[in-house]
């Protein structure tokens, strides 16, 4: 697999332009995408003034590149979506993107609990489909989730982790499963946490302890 020089990201939010800073900050061309060109601005504004506080901040955005278009990510090594979180919409945006992506490009979502096996069936790229799942905010926070589909291949998985630790991220890796490693563990905390609440401690105490 070619090395990553080029990365696309469908998605203008938090996440998104996040996902683009990181990746524009660590020296990669970047194209931002999406539909809403108030949600483009939005995230320029942002994303120059998180930049311009670092000596970087200047090449980073010539590296920035915003689109309304998705035919311009044809160009992008990787691509990673960071949309609605709906299966049904993920997969239409799969299926668009394997039409458009260059035959070597991965195809990453920033999915937080969709299984990463049922998008990677909306394509022709099966191996080449990946969960890459960034904590929010990307630039700030230090981990990074790496899914493995049923087909997701050892050249992908292994792009795709050099891809988070050039971004300075540390890595975990999760199997296909519901929920993957971190909303697995902390949904459960957060219902038991509920019922402390109702019956065993005031959120005073809760928090305290």
């Amino acid at each position: 697999m070619a090395e990553i020089k080029c990365v696309g990201v469908v998605g203008a939010g938090q996440m998104g332009s996040g996902i683009a800073q990181l990746a524009a900050t660590n020296g990669l061309d970047v194209w931002l995408m999406d539909a809403d060109r108030d949600a483009l601005s939005r995230a320029t504004a942002a994303i120059s003034s998180s930049v311009n506080r670092f000596e970087v901040g200047d090449d980073a955005m010539r590296r920035l590149r915003l689109t309304s278009n998705l035919q311009d990510l044809r160009s992008a090594d990787i691509i990673v979506e960071a949309i609605l979180e709906s299966e049904d919409i993920k997969k239409k945006l799969f299926k668009d993107l394997d039409g458009i992506a260059k035959s070597s490009a991965i195809l990453a979502s920033n999915t937080s609990s969709i299984s990463i096996t049922r998008l990677a069936s909306a394509t022709q790229r099966p191996s080449q489909v990946i969960g890459m799942h960034f904590m929010n905010p990307p630039p700030i926070m230090k981990l990074v989730e790496i899914i493995r589909g049923a087909d997701t291949s050892e050249e992908t998985f292994i792009a795709t982790k050099s891809l988070a630790e050039r971004f300075g991220k540390i890595t975990v890796c999760s199997q296909d499963y519901a929920g993957f490693i971190v909303n697995r563990i902390l949904m459960p905390m957060i219902n038991e946490a509920f019922h402390t609440l109702h019956r065993v401690a005031t959120k005073e105490d809760i928090d305290s302890g």
